[in-house]
């Protein structure tokens, strides 16, 4: 048997459709800025703490960010419903106050607050992709979400594995919203539970609570509009998501070695 043939994938050559695409990778590279070195603190802090949550929790995790997920797009595309709109920072606002309530109440009430949080996050990416021409209530803007709670979260080291499953589309061929869900969801639970770890620590308490949620939309906002411009972009000139994909892979590791 021979092998499949290598997808070739057309050269950019489009000074406009660079700039866009440079435009992209630049915040994409500083989604990863403002509040990034206090969250790789707390972070840190928080990877040792995780073994101190019960352990009822910590088996749970992964079952609790999946009913998080499940539940979180009715819930967002209904408050969608009632008020569209709301904007980033109203956005990261209403985060920041779940998350200061979350972490005042310790860990009862960050457990309460983690769906909330997640419906939030979602919501905000609603909006974002209804910014950019598509349709929130579409299966594939859904999957788009779920890539994006797939990206190394804001607690944690990127490694470029977020941009990896952007590139491989974590195999969409024939995958439902929830199948997607059982697969984002072991990822996203490391990030949740470092953030339930960080909140139930009596040295952390509502501020850090607040300040976590408020990075966590921020960062998530800025890696949706990544993720939807591209969508947008292939929409609007027919260039394969691939090719636009690399093109963004290659601008952001340029943009690396030049901060380096």
């Amino acid at each position: 048997m021979g092998s499949q043939p290598q997808l070739v994938l057309p050269p950019i050559t489009d000074p406009a459709m660079r700039e866009q695409i440079a435009r992209l990778a630049r915040r994409h590279v500083e989604a990863g800025g403002l509040g990034m070195e206090i969250m790789s603190m707390v972070g840190n802090s928080a990877e040792n703490l995780i073994e101190r949550l019960p352990a009822f929790v910590r088996n749970r995790l992964d079952r609790m960010t999946r009913i998080a997920l499940s539940r979180a797009f009715s819930a967002a595309s209904g408050s969608r419903r009632m008020m569209r709109d709301r904007g980033d920072l109203f956005n990261r606002m209403a985060s920041t106050v779940s998350g200061a309530a979350g972490g005042a109440a310790g860990l009862p009430g960050a457990v309460v607050e983690l769906p909330f949080t997640v419906t939030l996050l979602l919501r905000a990416m609603l909006d974002i992709a209804a910014e950019h021409g598509l349709d929130p209530e579409s299966e594939e803007v859904r999957k788009e979400c779920l890539r994006i709670f797939a990206a190394a979260g804001p607690m944690e080291e990127d490694d470029g594995t977020d941009l990896g499953l952007l590139a491989a589309r974590m195999t969409v061929t024939g995958q439902t919203v929830q199948g997607l869900i059982s697969k984002v969801a072991p990822r996203l639970s490391v990030s949740l539970g470092q953030k339930l770890a960080a909140q139930s620590a009596p040295v952390f308490g509502a501020v850090v609570g607040a300040s976590i949620n408020f990075t966590f939309a921020r960062y998530y906002q800025e890696i949706a509009r990544v993720h939807f411009g591209l969508l947008r972009l292939s929409r609007e000139t027919g260039m394969p998501h691939e090719a636009l994909v690399e093109a963004l892979r290659i601008e952001i590791a340029h943009l690396g070695g030049r901060r380096a």
